[in-house]
């Protein structure tokens, strides 16, 4: 029988060269190095390390992102003082036997507004224009019918929220608001009052930017209110009724 049969196991493979051997020395190492870049332990001190790394790295990202994000909505943001005219288109309202039918007529309004990114946005406004309102009422059995005519002004002052979006040098707006809207009869007229009522408001429009701080708004405004009581002689139809708003001005920026 040769040396090798002899060193031979019984699983027929040649012994594992002994620790101390050179071979022995380099494939230990060599299996130590292997485990420790393949498959890292969780304990490991560079394991730790990496997952700190990438946790900062993420943190970094999410930080620029939210810089970026506050930068945009600054570079954005807009305050304003606007001026402009519309027209009031007023419907007629029947109720209480009695049929209301204001008149309608040219006005002015004033907002002055702040937007701080595309969803939160808000504005004061003030508004005047005539109001007229013309009352009548018919018997039942007569038909004789009766009339007045009060001269009144309406002035409406209301909070509103806005939501826009900057595209290049325009800006669309929607908005949304509740106020208070007092009609306020002539001096000079008998058996008159003056009517406060609260108003619903909605609206969309288009700033447009001519200059650095200076632009064009264009604008529709909707106004939503009970019909006002401005004489003692007639029952107020007391029905919803709606002013429609169209206009056009002008705004100046901050």
């Amino acid at each position: 029988m040769d040396q090798r049969s002899v060193v031979r196991d019984q699983a027929g493979k040649l012994p594992r060269p002994g620790a101390g051997s050179p071979i022995g020395q380099f494939l230990r190492q060599r299996e130590e190095y292997v485990q420790g870049v393949e498959t890292p332990q969780f304990g490991s001190t560079d394991f730790t390390r990496e997952m700190i790394m990438q946790r900062i790295q993420m943190h970094a990202v999410f930080l620029l992102v939210g810089l970026a994000a506050l930068g945009s909505a600054v570079v954005h943001a807009q305050t304003d003082v606007a001026l402009s005219i519309y027209g009031a288109f007023n419907g007629t309202t029947n109720g209480n036997g009695t049929a209301q039918s204001p008149s309608n007529s040219a006005g002015g309004i004033v907002e002055l507004r702040h937007i701080s990114n595309p969803i939160v946005g808000y504005e004061a406004t003030y508004s005047f224009n005539r109001a007229n309102e013309n009352y009548s009422s018919c018997g039942i059995v007569s038909p004789i019918c009766s009339e007045q005519s009060v001269k009144a002004d309406a002035h409406e002052i209301t909070a509103d929220w806005v939501a826009s979006v900057k595209l290049a040098n325009l800006r669309p707006f929607a908005l949304a608001g509740v106020g208070l809207l007092l009609n306020v009869p002539s001096s000079g007229q008998t058996s008159t009052s003056t009517s406060t009522k609260p108003v619903f408001i909605y609206g969309a429009g288009l700033d447009w930017g001519l200059v650095p701080h200076i632009g064009l708004r264009l604008q529709y405004r909707g106004n939503l209110y009970r019909a006002p009581n401005l004489t003692k002689l007639f029952t107020s139809t007391d029905a919803f009724t709606h002013t429609a708003e169209p206009m056009i001005g002008a705004y100046f920026r901050f």
